[in-house]
């Protein structure tokens, strides 16, 4: 965009395709809890066209109504897309590639001003573990 303006998008790239690949971030990944989230996430040592791709998972175990799960994915999903740019830029510099898991916790669905309150604490915490360097998994 020509006018400055930073554009929001979240398309099929940035997403955590695969089996394989899903069955590694969950296999040797590392997890932190940042309610209402549990967060996991595993460094590639391949190359993928996004720095950081993403997985949202509401389980349904825990969200028994296909309606309130459908609905609380859409807004774990737009409060990603509007603050991804709170950690995306300090990965690009490094040349690290990503994968985060975002598995929703709560027994019971929210409103949007609680998933983004707990989508921010997630990446906040999550761009601390990669500032630490070292961390314990």
């Amino acid at each position: 965009m020509d006018d400055g303006q930073q554009r929001f998008t979240f398309t099929k790239v940035e997403r955590v395709t695969g089996d394989r690949r899903i069955e590694a971030l969950f296999a040797r990944g590392c997890s932190f809890m940042a309610y209402p989230f549990r967060v996991v996430f595993l460094e590639n040592e391949r190359l993928f066209p996004a720095p950081v791709s993403v997985l949202i998972s509401i389980p349904k175990k825990r969200v028994r109504s296909a309606v309130q799960r459908n609905r609380l994915k859409r807004l774990a999903r737009e409060a990603y897309r509007l603050n991804k740019h709170l950690f995306n830029l300090s990965l690009l510099g490094e040349n690290r590639r990503l994968d985060v898991a975002f598995i929703y916790v709560k027994d019971e669905g929210t409103d949007y001003a609680t998933v983004e309150k707990g989508m921010r604490k997630a990446m906040r915490e999550l761009g601390r573990q990669l500032e630490g360097g070292r961390r314990k998994c």
